[in-house]
């Protein structure tokens, strides 16, 4: 388990390093860089770079848009870490006085996954649909080994992009799609491993890691249980399928194929509203650009009821300014109580 507390005597001496289009502007930049921020999330959004530079003088040379930005973000006692590749997707030029800003987007959702398609499966596994979906893409695929041969008796992909799809595919199973560095991954929503298969370490936050931090339970409408109907072909019936317990249960509006499929479904909905019943932001007071999404996180220090929460990091944003590198972390309960995820036998 990871400790963030700080070195004792240790000078933290910002680096980065920039290059667009394999070249290297950071030496360029640094004068005239006023803000730099990085968003990572989990999944259903792309990663977001914005870069805000001063262009006063007026001899700032704006890169194309389309133009491939990366980005190397660290300090000078430890080093610099990867933090990707992203395309501009769009320049603003204002003033008086004069700013550059570029907005940029993850290098590796291509323009084929947004494309529009249409595909049939019949009798596949999430494995099989998502290798399929990455080898059309020109990409690797890394399957959650729990998702890995779950069967999908039927699905349908009708004039609507892979991206849009896998999300879909993923609401259903609880999981999420995410494509980096070239790989194409479906894991579980609360994994705790990288695009590479590799667990992450948990990291542990004190209460003089941050800045400000806000935490957020939500009582009301408190869902006990989660029900989802399916239609019984040959009883022509329509049946339900239940995760949770009996209490306070949410009804699905929609009505699936099969009993898996509802189960699948009331399942995944039940884990959202498990995760999303408490949140904790947090501002560190000293930037970790190493953290990343999907990081298990303990936290000491604040409130018992924060303090004994498992949270998982969902959204990583890092800022770089005139007051130096700060992180802000968004946090979600890791869900409890549901049964594990069955893999199911071919028909």
């Amino acid at each position: 388990m990871a400790d963030l507390q700080d070195p004792a005597g240790v000078y933290r001496q910002v680096q980065y390093s920039l290059t667009v289009n394999g070249s290297d502007i950071s030496a360029t930049v640094r004068p005239l860089l006023m803000r730099l921020q990085l968003t990572e999330s989990r999944g259903e959004e792309a990663d977001q770079l914005e870069i805000t530079l001063d262009d006063s003088i007026g001899n700032l040379a704006m890169p194309p848009v389309g133009g491939e930005i990366a980005l190397q973000l660290g300090y000078r006692h430890t080093g610099m870490v990867d933090k990707g590749l992203y395309t501009v997707d769009e320049i603003e030029h204002s003033g008086a006085p004069d700013v550059v800003q570029l907005r940029c987007r993850s290098a590796d959702l291509r323009a084929t996954l947004r494309q529009r398609a249409s595909h049939s499966w019949h009798g596949a596994t999430l494995g099989q649909i998502v290798r399929d979906i990455a080898a059309k893409n020109g990409l690797q695929s890394k399957v959650d080994a729990d998702l890995q041969d779950v069967q999908v008796p039927h699905i349908d992909q009708t004039n609507e992009s892979d991206v849009h799809f896998l999300t879909r595919l993923g609401r259903q199973h609880d999981a999420v799609a995410t494509v980096k560095k070239g790989r194409l991954v479906f894991l579980a929503i609360d994994s705790t491993k990288n695009a590479a298969g590799q667990d992450l370490d948990a990291i542990t936050l004190t209460r003089s890691d941050g800045d400000r931090h806000r935490y957020h339970l939500a009582a009301r409408d408190s869902y006990t249980g989660v029900r989802a109907h399916w239609h019984d072909k040959g009883s022509a019936v329509k049946q339900s399928a239940q995760a949770g317990s009996e209490g306070n249960v949410k009804t699905l509006r929609d009505s699936y194929a099969s009993e898996e499929d509802a189960t699948d479904a009331a399942r995944a909905e039940l884990g959202r509203i498990q995760r999303g019943a408490a949140t904790l932001e947090i501002t560190l007071a000293i930037g970790q650009p190493a953290l990343m999404v999907q990081t298990p996180v303990n936290v000491r220090g604040f409130k018992p009821e924060i303090d004994g929460t498992d949270w998982l990091c969902k959204t990583v944003e890092h800022s770089l300014d005139d007051n130096g590198l700060s992180t802000r972390l968004e946090l979600e309960r890791r869900g409890e109580g549901q049964p594990p995820r069955r893999k199911r036998q071919k028909r």
